[in-house]
C-alpha cells in the first residue's frame, strides 16, 4: 500500500509543472477575451480611466448603439452567408476529392495529393493582384461571390490533407463488403465514408471557419458597396480619422466574435476527434 502510495505521489508531482503551464496558457487566452467583453460593456470615460479592470457600472448602450446605426445585422447576414457558402464547397468538393485520392492508386494520385499539400504551404494573400483582376474580369467584385470563391480555394488544401488521410484510415473490410453487396462508389461515398469521417468534416469545418469568419483583407479589397460588407468590415465605419468610438468597437467585436465561440464550444469533442482519430489505423 505505502508503494502503491508513493508511486502516485511522485506521478502527481511530475504532473504539476504541466498543470502550471496549462493554468498560465489558459489565462494568457482567456485574458483578451475578458478584456474584450468587460470594455464592451463601458463607458468611453470609464473606458479609457481604467481599461484593464472590470465594468464598475456596466451598460449595454454600446451594444443597442451598434445594432441601431451600423445595420449589425446585415453585416452578420453577410457574413454567414459567405462562411456557410465556402464550408459547404470545402465539405463536399474536400471530401469527394479526398474519396478520390484516397482509393486511387497510381503517380497521379501522388503527384495532385502533393499539389494540394504545397497549398497549405503558401498563403493565398500573396496572389491577391492577380485575384483582384480575376474578379474584376469576372464581374465579381462587389459581390459576395467574390469571397466565397476565393475562401472555398483557401480552405481546399487543409480539407483534402485531414479528409484523405483519415479516409485511409478506414478499414478495408467495409469496402471489401459493400461490393460484394453490389454498392456502388457514390453509395459508398455517401452511405459509409460521410457518417465515418463526421468528426473529420467537424475539424476541417472548425479550423476553415475561424480564418474566413475573422478575415478582413479580402472584404477590404473586393468589397466597397455598403450592402454587402462583412461584420469585420463594420468596425472601419467605426473608426474615425481624429477619435475612435472604442467601446462601440468593442461591442461589435465581441459579437462578431460570439458564433464562433458558440460552434467551437459546443463541437469542441467533434473538433478534438477528427484530430486524434485519422492517426489509429483501422
Amino acid at each position: 500500500m505505502k508503494n502503491k502510495k508513493t508511486s502516485s505521489l511522485r506521478i502527481a508531482r511530475m504532473h504539476i509543472p504541466s498543470h502550471i503551464i496549462m493554468i498560465i496558457w489558459c489565462f494568457i487566452s482567456i485574458t483578451p477575451i475578458a478584456l474584450l467583453i468587460f470594455n464592451s460593456l463601458k463607458d468611453r470615460k470609464s473606458l479609457f480611466m481604467d481599461p484593464f479592470g472590470f465594468p464598475l457600472n456596466i451598460t449595454f448602450d454600446n451594444y443597442t448603439s451598434v445594432i441601431k446605426d451600423s445595420n449589425f445585422f446585415r453585416y452578420f447576414g453577410n457574413s454567414l452567408f459567405v462562411v456557410v457558402g465556402s464550408l459547404t464547397v470545402v465539405l463536399l468538393l474536400g471530401s469527394l476529392c479526398a474519396f478520390a485520392l484516397a482509393h486511387w492508386k497510381g503517380k497521379a494520385s501522388k503527384i495532385i495529393y502533393f499539389f494540394f499539400i504545397v497549398g497549405m504551404m503558401l498563403p493565398i494573400k500573396i496572389a491577391t493582384i492577380r485575384l483582384l483582376e480575376l474578379m474584376k474580369v469576372l464581374g465579381l467584385l462587389n459581390t459576395l461571390w467574390s469571397l466565397l470563391l476565393v475562401y472555398s480555394a483557401m480552405g481546399m488544401p487543409i480539407a483534402i490533407f485531414v479528409l484523405t488521410e483519415f479516409i485511409r484510415s478506414l478499414p478495408s473490410d467495409l469496402y471489401d463488403a459493400a461490393y460484394i453487396d453490389g454498392a456502388k462508389r457514390l453509395k459508398i461515398y455517401y452511405g459509409i465514408v460521410i457518417p465515418l469521417i463526421k468528426p473529420a468534416l467537424a475539424t476541417v469545418a472548425i479550423y476553415n471557419l475561424v480564418p474566413i469568419w475573422n478575415d478582413l483583407w479580402f472584404p477590404l479589397i473586393f468589397i466597397t458597396k455598403e450592402e454587402v460588407k462583412t461584420v469585420l468590415l463594420a468596425v472601419t465605419r467605426l473608426q474615425g480619422q481624429y477619435a475612435t468610438d472604442w467601446p462601440k468597437v468593442f461591442a461589435l467585436l465581441t459579437m462578431s466574435a460570439l458564433p464562433v465561440l458558440i460552434l467551437y464550444l459546443t463541437m469542441s469533442k467533434q473538433f478534438v476527434a477528427g484530430l486524434t482519430a485519422g492517426a489509429v489505423k483501422g
